[in-house]
């Protein structure tokens, strides 16, 4: 479980799914470790074949390279190519980055996917402290 260990970080969960099973799961973890996204990857294993998988994921992939890689372009390098997304992270470093790399790399993205629900439980998270 995410809380309270990612704090000041969102908790952002993520699914990587071949048709209805779901193949692999991660959630962002203590500052410095793998977020949701290059968790759920992780769990994949480096040999799985990337045709047929979709990830759906709360938050935007992070754009930018902090204390973890872009999870953005993680993504790219997978191979999956299709993308759904919670709701884009009002984060100044990403904003619509992370959408826009994955979307020049030919990944299909889309976003809202269940935003209301997402922003229910996220906007707390989103709007307080800075993140590490």
């Amino acid at each position: 479980m995410a809380l309270p260990g990612c704090l000041p970080n969102p908790p952002v969960g993520c699914v990587i799914v071949r048709g209805a099973e779901v193949v692999a799961r991660g959630y962002t973890g203590t500052p410095g470790t793998p977020h949701a996204e290059a968790a759920a990857l992780l769990a994949l294993g480096p040999d799985v074949d990337a045709e047929g998988l979709t990830m759906f994921v709360t938050l935007e992939p992070c754009a930018f390279v902090g204390r973890t890689p872009s999870c953005a372009r993680a993504l790219v390098m997978s191979g999956i190519r299709t993308v759904f997304v919670g709701t884009i992270d009002p984060d100044p470093r990403n904003n619509g980055a992370g959408i826009e790399i994955m979307r020049a790399a030919g990944i299909d993205v889309h976003v809202g996917v269940l935003e209301s629900m997402v922003l229910a439980f996220l906007a707390p998270y989103l709007l307080s402290a800075p993140r590490a």
